[in-house]
């Protein structure tokens, strides 16, 4: 058993990971990448809810996690509510596009989302939008180059590099008007520092970053402690020790490369291929 389980469809949602971590050293957790269906931003619907019940059952069956995050935007609003009906006795926390924290910080009502195709044509934008953002406009961007930089070549690219790579998105929002950008999708925020940093540079540090850590993580921490409110001990013996990293598949032979760098670097134990 493990306290929390991560799902994300590879690196993108160990931001989330970090974070929790941050706030609750001793938790034993696993992240698993579905790389093997990487990406999922470009699949149909009905293409990524059967890929996330497949994979979400081997980590159920696995690890028996407390706590179940689904770390990715677009596994979370096409598939989570499917989750919760095929596994009652699973608590799943989702995440999705902060537009509610996104309408709390933007002072010209614009504000930029940027995503995977998938989440960016996901009518739930609309509903988050008119609940939370009624009198903001919504400025949408996919960004699937972007996603695949970050998922195979972030990790060892140089900071230039990794400036390269954003900046047409931050130049497309700034140019469009938006002084607020929601990275919609979890694998930006292994640049979420690079991102503002890019945006304070064009913008002059009035163009804010935004996304959903901090909500997310205090959901997941404040259902594991109702859980374990009762327990005598809420640490159980057979949890393991060190969070660990798994991946359903390796698609490039410096893959493992990437995957070592990402242990080293966020003191993970590889797991393997699940």
């Amino acid at each position: 058993m493990v306290a929390f389980a991560f799902l994300d469809s590879g690196t993108g949602g160990i931001p989330y990971l970090q974070r929790l971590l941050e706030k609750k050293p001793d938790a034993s957790c696993i992240y698993v990448g579905d790389t093997a269906n990487f990406p999922y931003g470009e699949k149909t619907h009905e293409q990524i809810v059967k890929c996330v019940l497949e994979i979400a059952k081997k980590i159920i069956e696995k690890f028996n996690p407390k706590v179940f995050i689904v770390a990715c935007n677009t596994m979370s609003v096409n598939a989570l509510d499917v989750l919760r009906e095929v596994f009652p006795a699973t608590q799943f926390v989702g995440t999705v596009p902060a537009i509610k924290l996104a309408s709390s910080v933007s002072k010209k009502r614009k504000i930029g989302l940027l995503a995977t195709q998938s989440t960016v044509d996901n009518p739930y934008n609309v509903d988050l939008k008119n609940h939370f953002a009624s009198d903001c406009e919504l400025v949408l961007r996919a960004d699937p180059n972007l996603i695949s930089f970050i998922e195979h070549e972030s990790f060892t690219a140089t900071k230039e590099e990794s400036i390269k790579a954003v900046m047409p998105a931050i130049n497309f929002f700034y140019e469009n008007g938006c002084d607020t950008i929601i990275l919609g999708c979890t694998h930006f925020l292994n640049l979420a520092e690079l991102f503002q940093e890019a945006a304070d540079n064009v913008s002059g540090g009035t163009l804010k970053i935004v996304d959903s850590r901090e909500g997310v993580t205090n959901r997941a921490l404040s259902i594991f402690d109702s859980l374990n409110q009762n327990a005598a001990d809420s640490k159980s013996e057979h949890e393991q020790k060190k969070s660990r990293l798994y991946v359903t598949g390796l698609s490039k032979a410096k893959d493992q490369n990437e995957y070592d760098v990402i242990c080293n670097r966020y003191h993970l134990e590889w797991g393997g291929i699940i």
